[in-house]
C-alpha cells in the first residue's frame, strides 16, 4: 500500500484506506445502530446522498466509533448528550436504542440525561426524557 501526500500536507492511504475505513465503519454501525437501520440507510441512498452515507461511513463510524480511546458505551454516552445539546431529536431516539445496545442501562440513560439537564439546558432535558422514554417504553424496557 502506497502513501500519498495531499494539497494540505495529510499524509493518507488514499483509496484503500478509505475502503478499509468504510468497511470498518459500515461494521461498528452495524453494531451500534442494529442492521435494520443500516440496510434502512443504504436502500435508501440516491445519487443525491450517495456521498453523504459514504461519508458518515466512512468517517463518523470508520474514524471516529472505531477509534481505540473509548469504549462504546461511552461514546453512546457522549453522543447521546451531544444529541440533546444540539436539539436533534430524531437522532436521539435512535441513539437511545443504540446506548442500549451498547449496554447502558435505563438507570444510565437516566443520569446522563438528568446531566443534561445542567449542561444543555431544563427544556432540552424535558424533551430527551419523553424522546427517551417513548423509545425506552416501545422497546419493553421502561
Amino acid at each position: 500500500m502506497t502513501t500519498a501526500r495531499h494539497d494540505d500536507g495529510r499524509v493518507g492511504d488514499g483509496r484503500a484506506g478509505d475502503e478499509r475505513r468504510r468497511e470498518s465503519g459500515t461494521a461498528v454501525r452495524r453494531a451500534v445502530l442494529g442492521d435494520d437501520h443500516v440496510d434502512r440507510a443504504q436502500a435508501g441512498t440516491t445519487a443525491f446522498t450517495a456521498d453523504f452515507q459514504d461519508l458518515v461511513a466512512r468517517y463518523a463510524w470508520g474514524e471516529v466509533w472505531t477509534r481505540p480511546g473509548l469504549d462504546l458505551r461511552s461514546r453512546s454516552m457522549i453522543t447521546l448528550t451531544a444529541l440533546v445539546a444540539g436539539g436533534h431529536w430524531e437522532e436521539l431516539a435512535m441513539h437511545v436504542r443504540a446506548a442500549v445496545r451498547n449496554g447502558l442501562t435505563v438507570d444510565e440513560i437516566r443520569e446522563v440525561l438528568l446531566q443534561t439537564a445542567i449542561y444543555c439546558s431544563v427544556p432540552s432535558a424535558n424533551r430527551a426524557f419523553a424522546v427517551a422514554q417513548s423509545v425506552l417504553h416501545e422497546d419493553g424496557l421502561a
